[in-house]
């Protein structure tokens, strides 16, 4: 469970109470009449979202605070996260004013996120956990989340392939799920774009492919597959100094792969679980692949090598071809995999990719349920196309920058048979700039919002 969250009643606790522009006049008439005073003569304005006020006793400690929700209420279902941002340490409960106390108190527990891996932080205030919500899925979610964003956030020189495999083996076990890792000629002929990519960063920082199984064999199959670059200098198509700042955050996708992972074994929701995450380094050495090289894949399509910085692809497609092979019932892929989604869409909203019309009916209906944007975005047969190769089956990059986070899902549909339920996120895994419940730095994109969506899917 979070630090940030109490399961007790706690006496000493200071009460929130949430207000509006419309009922702020109703709390100072009732509970807040005898600080009317003090909270006119405070400026305080409810019409401001995330707005916080310390109302003093007679003692000067805290009586209460008052929190502004700001004009609309509903449009930021995650504002109660400024509050564990912008409060000091101390306990805290959620007295009056908010209309839905789960959310509310999981955006709490969101906002409260500190990454004290390197540096000690400032204590994050506590709150004591409302009565009457289902207190187990708010800390199965914030659990989730903190896992990703710890994952994320930490540098490459402490998370290369084996630490993220140490971290997934580490959650396998946790939850007594199944765990392997397939390496060296295992995987060069098993999986021989995963080996490719890695193979430069041998040995020190060996290529892998980590897989973990958990559930009742005979329950509907769910696989997901999370691209684990650990870090990403883009090959020999080697990126700018500028474009390798944040390229330990290339593993994005495999860390909220294993953030979904723990919400889904954590409810023990009646699904056969699988994971997979190809884990790699794309590094510069004298046996890196290189532009123009051909490689075949697992599936057994050929790719030519348009560019080494297209590299995310390579090594999802061959564990997307692991995972259609037993026929599953639902596949779910996340990747870091395109500048160009950030371009479309901003670092806020992820688009999301399926050919599958319910299944993509029912993620954006579950992106508002559970306040974690996406966007459906389409996969445009027409622009396979720009994928042409003269030499081999299919090239991993298009020769125009158009349409860049639209080619890459197009690339990966090709290692997914038509009659499986797929879908495809092209996350950002990083919050640039701190917004309430959303600390800067690495993110859980998506995964709150899948979580839900399969919570209904195959929940009892």
């Amino acid at each position: 469970m979070p630090d940030c969250l109490i399961a007790e009643t706690a006496p000493s606790s200071t009460p929130i109470h949430a207000v509006t522009p419309a009922s702020l006049g109703a709390f100072v008439d009732g509970p807040g009449a005898a600080a009317a005073g003090w909270i006119a003569d405070s400026g305080f304005n409810a019409g401001a979202a995330g707005a916080i006020l310390a109302i003093p006793d007679a003692d000067g400690g805290r009586a209460a605070i008052l929190f502004g929700l700001g004009e609309a209420a509903a449009s930021n279902p995650l504002i109660a996260g400024a509050l564990s941002a912008a409060l000091p340490a101390g306990t805290y409960r959620l007295e009056s004013g908010f209309d839905d106390p789960a959310m509310a108190t999981l955006a709490f527990a969101l906002g409260a996120y500190r990454f004290t891996r390197y540096r000690a932080g400032e204590p994050a205030p506590r709150l004591v956990i409302p009565p009457g919500i289902d207190a187990d899925r708010v800390i199965r979610i914030a659990d989730g989340v903190t896992l990703t964003r710890d994952l994320v956030n930490t540098a490459a020189n402490d998370l290369g392939p084996a630490e993220l495999a140490e971290a997934a083996e580490e959650l396998a076990e946790r939850h007594g799920a199944g765990f392997a890792v397939t390496m060296g000629d295992a995987l060069a002929e098993g999986f021989p774009m995963i080996h490719t990519v890695g193979a430069a960063a041998v040995p020190a920082r060996a290529p892998r492919l980590i897989d973990f199984t958990w559930g009742n064999p005979d329950a509907p199959k769910v696989t997901l597959v999370g691209k684990g670059v650990c870090f990403d200098t883009g090959g020999l198509d080697l990126k700018p100094s500028a474009g390798m700042l944040l390229m330990k955050k290339d593993m994005g996708g495999a860390a909220n792969v294993l953030g979904l992972a723990h919400m889904i074994m954590a409810a023990g929701l009646p699904v056969r679980l699988r994971v997979l995450i190809p884990a790699v380094e794309n590094a510069v050495s004298g046996i890196a692949f290189r532009p123009g090289d051909v490689l075949r894949s697992r599936k057994g399509l050929t790719v030519e090598i348009g560019n080494t910085d297209a590299e995310g692809r390579l090594v999802l497609a061959d564990a997307l071809a692991l995972a259609c092979e037993e026929s599953p019932d639902l596949v779910i892929d996340m990747a870091t995999l395109t500048g160009a989604a950030r371009v479309a869409l901003g670092p806020e909203v992820p688009p999301v990719y399926t050919d599958d019309e319910r299944l993509a009916a029912d993620v954006m209906r579950h992106s508002e349920i559970a306040a974690d944007p996406v966007w459906r975005m389409p996969l445009w047969s027409p622009y396979m196309a720009m994928l042409d190769s003269k030499i081999a089956d299919i090239n991993n990059a298009g020769a125009t920058p158009f349409a860049g986070s639209i080619t890459a899902a197009l690339f990966l549909q090709r290692f997914v048979p038509a009659d499986i339920a797929w879908l495809h996120a092209d996350i950002f895994a990083w919050t640039p700039a701190p917004k309430p419940g959303r600390p800067q730095g690495g993110e859980a994109h998506a995964i709150r919002a899948l979580y839900s969506c399969l919570e209904e899917r195959y929940g009892s």
